[in-house]
């Protein structure tokens, strides 16, 4: 594959970089998963609670052999690999993470071991937290960087990994884990669209993690359900008007858009996000146009910040929407009903499962919306337009071609096993020394892995063999 480093070569050119986007990409998950429904039984909890409640098949789960470095280098190394680039080609590495393992050393700075036989130390970028928006931070800091007067041509990386787990109870069965790494650079087949992002932040505890000391988050499931669905409603409000302010011939709506992605906390979330868009366009409204729908005549006067927790509003509106759900949502969905949770990748999760589940010539042209959600909190809704160019999308596409593949090949445990994994993760938390105790041999080849932490809580990896190919 030679379309990222030769977008790279662009460097010398005094022109405005054009059609700045992602070049690239490639998901990492974890080598083994729970069955969700064989979760419900283990737990004791009613059939469907986990599989129809949040619309969750599989879940990924790390071992203590895992932490956020070592899922970030097993993403990246594969991603410059797949691509064939070389590491003296990137000019930018960026993490967005929640998963933290210490509080000064960041995951980019860990990664630079990938870079060492190149010689290329020349990398800016460092780690961006908040929750689950920090990927997005850190494609959008790797963008703007491209489009900037520091700009030496050469690529950007944006990475976004994390382990999510929670206490036993009810929010366990929403965990997962993974990792997103991201090519940056102009001519890309996935082009963010310039002046048409909209973000809402603001300071709240919905979901936060006090206790340095743990994995587990503490979380305000109503608030944050909350918090999500008016950060949506106020981020794509503040779109459309963008929108209309840059000269769009028509009004914003769902029909704009040939895909609608969102951040997934569970699959569930997502089609009530989508109703919830359906819902702010029927409220857009003249009245008399809304009046002249029939099946939602009685929802003409509905306001958007009284109705987070209206029943008869969600299911009506859900109802409306479910053909677009069904063809510009649910695809999307791929990657988070059987890994779960990624915490930061969720979104590219789905961006990823939008490729993976689609033809070259059918997602030539298309126009795909983005929101993206961290509690605490930080949100933006934003739009890629997808190159015509088939050629590109083929690369693009090549490199994802494994996913199913992967999916598939992947260990199912028992639930008393997922159990008894996360006790050991639970007890091997900020471990020092620690030896971790989970299997290697069944770890995907080229996965990074953790070797050992010592008394000064120094982490040493190691990566699985690669089987040789033809001798090679």
């Amino acid at each position: 594959m030679t379309g990222p480093n030769e977008a790279a070569n662009m460097g010398s050119s005094t022109a405005w970089p054009q059609d700045v986007g992602i070049l690239a990409m490639d998901i990492y998950f974890p080598a083994q998963y729970v069955d969700q429904a064989e979760l419900e039984s283990h737990d004791g909890v009613s059939s469907g609670k986990y599989t129809i409640g949040l619309g969750q098949t599989r879940m990924g789960f790390c071992t203590d052999r895992e932490d956020i470095n070592s899922l970030c280098l097993t993403v990246v190394n594969r991603l410059l690999e797949k691509t064939g680039t070389d590491y003296s080609r990137i000019g930018r590495l960026e993490v967005g993470t929640e998963t933290l393992v210490d509080k000064s050393k960041s995951v980019k700075s860990v990664l630079m071991k990938l870079f060492t036989d190149s010689g290329n130390t020349d990398l800016e970028g460092v780690d961006s937290t908040n929750a689950c928006y920090g990927g997005t931070a850190a494609l959008f800091n790797s963008v703007n960087w491209v489009e900037s007067s520091a700009w030496d041509g050469r690529l950007a990386l944006a990475v976004c990994g994390d382990i999510a787990v929670y206490a036993a109870g009810a929010a366990r069965p929403s965990g997962g884990a993974g990792a997103v790494a991201m090519l940056i650079g102009p001519n890309a087949p996935l082009v963010l669209e310039r002046g048409l992002r909209s973000s809402h932040m603001t300071h709240v505890y919905d979901f936060y993690k006090p206790d340095m000391s743990s994995e587990y988050p503490a979380v305000d499931a109503p608030l944050s359900i909350q918090c999500y669905l008016s950060s949506l409603d106020t981020c794509y409000t503040r779109y459309r008007s963008k929108a209309a302010s840059k000269g769009d011939a028509k009004p914003v709506n769902l029909d704009s858009f040939n895909a609608v992605l969102f951040h997934t906390p569970y699959c569930k979330l997502v089609q009530k996000s989508l109703a919830r868009l359906a819902l702010n366009d029927f409220v857009s409204l003249e009245k008399e146009t809304r009046q002249g729908i029939e099946h939602l005549k009685q929802f003409v006067d509905v306001e958007l910040e009284k109705s987070y927790f209206d029943r008869d509003v969600e299911k009506a509106f859900m109802t409306h929407s479910m053909k677009q759900f069904e063809t510009k949502t649910k695809p999307s969905l791929h990657c988070a009903t059987n890994i779960g949770n990624m915490y930061t990748p969720s979104l590219y999760g789905g961006l990823i499962s939008h490729l993976v589940v689609n033809s070259a010539s059918v997602l030539a042209g298309q126009r795909v919306a983005l929101f993206s959600y961290g509690s605490g909190l930080a949100s933006t809704f934003f739009s890629i337009r997808i190159s015509e160019d088939e050629s590109k999308l083929s690369s693009l596409l090549s490199v994802v071609s494994d996913v199913q593949t992967r999916l598939e090949s992947r260990a199912k445990l028992a639930p008393a096993d997922f159990v008894s994994t996360l006790e050991v993760r639970e007890k091997a938390v900020h471990a020092s020394p620690y030896s971790p105790v989970g299997p290697v041999d069944t770890m995907f080849a080229g996965t990074w892995y953790l070797e050992n932490i010592d008394d000064k809580h120094r982490r040493q990896y190691s990566r699985v063999p690669v089987p040789a190919v033809n001798g090679h």
